[in-house]
């Protein structure tokens, strides 16, 4: 079965293609995705195995850019402002986000240590936490190599899909 960040990875690939319609089966496995463009772009993937329940995710409408003229343009750039979000002075260059929605958990188990602390430094590989989604226990790769600076999620807490979990200085 597709781990959930390959699953992402082609949800992105169909999202930057023209491709509206995209099937993946192997060893019993089935992801279908559709790209529907009415107002903005939305996603729908299912995952299908023997004797298992369909599982259906859809992802928000994506807005596309609107055209600007160049006067419009210039204007920005004589107003340009810093548009990041208020980190209340934590410097960062990555965040760490939820694939799913579901319940974060600091800690392989309650009374194990967490796999991270503030000033932790982690890898790629390194797992940050776990997010449980349907009795699954899913375990979160930090994607980047640095130190984390912030954590945002408490643990025990219900997370939301593309919801920031941890603030990290990459290296």
């Amino acid at each position: 079965m597709l781990k959930v960040q390959e699953i992402r990875e082609l949800i992105k690939l169909i999202d930057e293609s023209t491709i509206d319609e995209f099937t993946y089966e192997s060893n019993g496995t089935k992801v279908a995705m559709k790209k529907e463009v009415n107002n903005g772009v939305v996603e729908t993937k299912q995952v299908v195995q023997p004797a298992q329940p369909v599982i259906q995710e859809t992802v928000q409408p994506v807005q596309a850019p609107k055209a600007e003229t160049a006067e419009q343009s210039e204007g920005k750039d004589e107003n340009k402002t810093s548009e990041k979000p208020d980190t209340g002075g934590v410097d960062f260059d990555h965040e760490i986000t939820s694939p799913m929605v579901g319940t974060f958990y600091r800690s392989p188990s309650p009374d194990s240590d967490t796999y991270v602390e503030v000033g932790s430094n982690v890898q790629a590989s390194s797992v940050v936490c776990i997010v449980e989604a349907m009795k699954l226990f899913n375990e979160i790769e930090a994607e980047v190599s640095g130190e984390i600076v912030e954590i945002l999620a408490e643990d025990g807490q219900l997370v939301e899909y593309g919801q920031p979990l941890f603030r990290v200085k990459t290296k």
